[in-house]
């Protein structure tokens, strides 16, 4: 029997890109729904904030709705709800929409702006989860970006292992 993921778990892959303050340890899930709504740097993080929280709410509510009686989803919706006003217009619009493919832009604190292009898709074997693959542009800035952030990341990792403390920033 296959173990539910939870949303932090879900996106447990984004810990290397969003420098979450909440999350430290790189080794550890960050949120990006948290993230995006009760971090003052996801403004800056986000070049397109709104589109950005539109979507992380459109995705929260569609997990929602996959299972309603999730724990985890509601404890973060409680949390949303009391702690951010603009989380709490979106969600009361009760919009569901997945999106399959796009574009993302982001503005790292360590490696600077990174686009990077995804697609996902569903797995039939596994109802209401889904892969998602994310890719930069082969030569681009962009691809650079996320080299650069990958080498970061596994640093930080092998420092968190050793007991050693990671670093958040280039030091610019």
């Amino acid at each position: 029997m296959r173990r539910k993921s939870t949303p932090a778990e879900k996106y447990a892959f984004y810990s290397p890109l969003y420098p979450d303050q909440l999350h430290p340890d790189p080794s550890s899930a960050v949120n990006f729904v948290r993230f995006c709504f009760l971090d003052p740097r996801a403004r800056e993080f986000y070049p397109d904030w709104d589109l950005m929280a539109d979507g992380a709410v459109d995705l929260l509510r569609t997990d929602a709705g996959r299972d309603p009686y999730d724990r985890g989803i509601s404890d973060l919706v409680g949390e949303l709800s009391t702690r951010s006003e603009e989380f709490r217009v979106r969600w009361a619009k009760h919009n569901v929409r997945l999106h399959y493919t796009g574009t993302k832009t982001f503005h790292h604190p360590v490696v600077g702006d990174i686009t990077i292009d995804y697609e996902t898709m569903p797995l039939p074997a596994d109802p209401g989860q889904v892969l998602t693959l994310y890719s930069a542009e082969p030569g681009s800035p962009s691809a650079d970006a996320m080299t650069l952030l990958a080498s970061w990341a596994a640093t930080n990792l092998a420092a968190t292992a050793s007991g050693e403390q990671p670093t958040h920033s280039t030091g610019e």
